[in-house]
């Protein structure tokens, strides 16, 4: 039933005092596997943009300098998401049930989450009664 899946990458940070979403990417997935695909896709780029490796030609030498170990590893948590096949299957098993997939991760600035939800089970959600508030 749960062929077809939305997903979203989007980047939290504050602003003003206020949080703010930038979206980063989105993707209407026509299989599972091209969903599962797409988020490891689209975190495997947030962790390389935050953390490139030193030999990598656009980056000026100097500019990479370490963070102190109280800093969250936002890259590594999101190549480790990535690499482990546990929680590939957890993910695989929550959009198959209809189930909204949520992976989120930040630091001090800026919160990284990338969604997943079937399609099906947003439009099965849409013809559930409405909830009738009356009026004063």
């Amino acid at each position: 039933m749960h062929d077809e899946f939305l997903c979203h990458v989007t980047a939290y940070g504050v602003c003003d005092g206020r949080r703010i979403g930038v979206p980063l990417g989105t993707y209407r997935a026509p299989t599972l596997a091209l969903a599962l695909w797409w988020l490891r896709d689209r975190a495997s780029w947030i962790a390389e943009r935050l953390d490139p490796g030193p030999d990598t030609p656009h980056v000026p030498p100097g500019a990479l300098v370490p963070v102190p170990e109280s800093v969250p590893d936002v890259p590594g948590i999101l190549r480790a998401w990535c690499a482990d096949a546990a929680q590939q299957e957890i993910a695989a098993d929550e959009l198959t049930e209809g189930r909204l997939v949520r992976i989120a991760v930040g630091d001090e600035t800026t919160e990284y989450e990338l969604l997943a939800e079937s399609v099906d089970a947003l439009r099965m959600h849409r013809t559930l009664p409405a909830l009738v508030m009356p009026m004063a």
